[in-house]
């Protein structure tokens, strides 16, 4: 049998015991209702598939980035490996470091750093293992670069099961992926 605890507030409905003394029936822990458990688990009160949304990247690093993406062919690659030198949390720069890859192996490992670097940003940015990273948001694009250059490399050095990973995150992570421009992606 539970014990008794004292009601809440005056007025309370409850069973009398030992001299008329008002009590809340008890609960499943047996605790008085200000010392139930509380979890740490988050309740989200809004409706729909929650979305993150990455913090932006720091202006100096996307300018020099800028910078970097116009030089000519040549020198494009280093320019941006220097950028990414400068700031190696920069996700749009591993992304398009992948891109410029002298061949598929050293395109993987580079789009690789920045799919593992873009899944700690997420889960920094509150990201729990499922919601939306959509392609609309700037700032989310270069860890879609970076999965999706990870998917087209892990294609190229015949990696068919990563490849298909990947392509599944994509879309779960953008239901639109199929309808963004590729232009844009590779720009």
């Amino acid at each position: 049998m539970g014990r008794a605890w004292p009601a809440a507030a005056s007025g309370s409905t409850g069973s009398s015991v030992d001299g008329g003394v008002a009590v809340t029936p008890p609960n499943s822990t047996d605790a008085p209702p200000n010392l139930l458990p509380v979890t740490d688990q988050h309740v989200s009160f809004s409706p729909g598939v929650p979305e993150t949304v990455l913090d932006p990247e720091p202006g100096e690093a996307v300018a020099a980035l800028a910078a970097a993406l116009d030089r000519p062919d040549a020198e494009r690659r280093d320019a941006v490996a220097a950028v990414v030198a400068d700031w190696p949390r920069f996700l749009d720069g591993w992304a398009r470091l992948g891109q410029l890859a002298r061949d598929p192996v050293e395109g993987y490992a580079y789009t690789r750093v920045g799919y593992h670097r873009g899944l700690d940003r997420l889960r920094q940015s509150g990201w729990r293992g499922s919601g939306y990273v959509r392609w609309e948001h700037p700032t989310n694009r270069g860890f879609l670069r970076a999965l999706d250059g990870l998917r087209e490399r892990a294609r190229e050095i015949g990696e068919a099961d990563e490849e298909a990973r990947c392509a599944d995150f994509l879309h779960q992570l953008e239901p639109a992926w199929d309808r963004i421009d590729r232009a844009e992606v590779h720009s």
